[in-house]
């Protein structure tokens, strides 16, 4: 088959072999091209919609994007069941094998400094969400009396705004201790930007979004010890997904 080469990951060779219906982006099944010791999962991809100029316009579609991050991502989980992935950015795309080979040798001590400090680790990650209201759109617990008089309405909204002050120090501090005590857990943690839910459709403010590197045959402590903190502070939501390739400890190496 001709086309593009669309690169997945970089990983290290193994002997499980995947899925025999996995599809990869555009439909075509991934293989491996083992270059000086090293993997590159790949699959070919229509010039038509991967070259630089087409691709650019199809990232602009969020149809197209969907469809193909959920494609790429497929590949990289079904990696994850039998070996450490190095994982790539999105639409990591070669004109040929000898293409790939080249990025390989330019990039193998980088790669493989990365893959051994990953090899038996996956990334886990964990939310904090408080589902209380915030303090602008809040309802109170109880009714007020009316106030009678300005001074009345004063004390009555330092008192609501304080309640609030309250129950965001309290939020911040559970997440805090949350991360810290997960961060001592796992090798590594990143702290990344909390989500708007514009964008992301959760419910509630996102005040913890972190990712923690574990060893796999350490994880389902791991998942014990966030599941045992659900429920601790009520208005508190924990959320752990994964486990994931280590896209958040992949460091430069994962940008091509």
């Amino acid at each position: 088959m001709t086309g593009l080469r669309y690169v997945y990951a970089v990983c290290r060779p193994f002997g499980t072999p995947l899925q025999a219906q996995l599809a990869g982006v555009a439909g075509d099944p991934p293989r491996l091209l083992h270059h000086h010791g090293l993997v590159a999962v790949v699959s070919h991809v229509p010039e038509r919609d991967f070259a630089e100029e087409p691709l650019r316009k199809h990232l602009e579609d969020l149809d197209w994007l969907t469809g193909t991050v959920r494609a790429h991502q497929s590949v990289i989980d079904a990696l994850t069941v039998v070996t450490t992935p190095l994982p790539l950015r999105l639409g990591t795309v070669f004109r040929d094998d000898s293409g790939v080979r080249v990025m390989i040798e330019e990039r193998e001590e980088s790669f493989r400094r990365t893959l051994d400090r990953l090899q038996g680790r996956v990334e886990w990650g964990v939310k904090v969400y408080a589902e209380t209201a915030a303090p602008d759109r809040a309802e109170p617990a109880e009714t007020p009396a009316k106030p009678v008089s300005g001074r009345d309405y004063l004390r009555q909204r330092r008192q609501s705004v304080r309640s609030h002050e309250e129950m965001w120090q309290q939020a911040e501090a559970f997440a805090t201790r949350l991360h810290e005590t997960l961060s001592g857990y796992a090798e590594d943690a990143r702290l990344h930007a909390p989500q708007n839910p514009t964008l992301s459709g959760a419910s509630g403010q996102n005040i913890l979004n972190a990712a923690y590197l574990v060893p796999r045959g350490e994880s389902e402590e791991f998942v014990e010890m966030v599941d045992r903190t659900k429920g601790e502070l009520p208005g508190m939501r924990v959320e752990l997904t994964g486990p994931w390739a280590a896209y958040s400890f992949a460091g430069e190496e994962q940008q091509p």
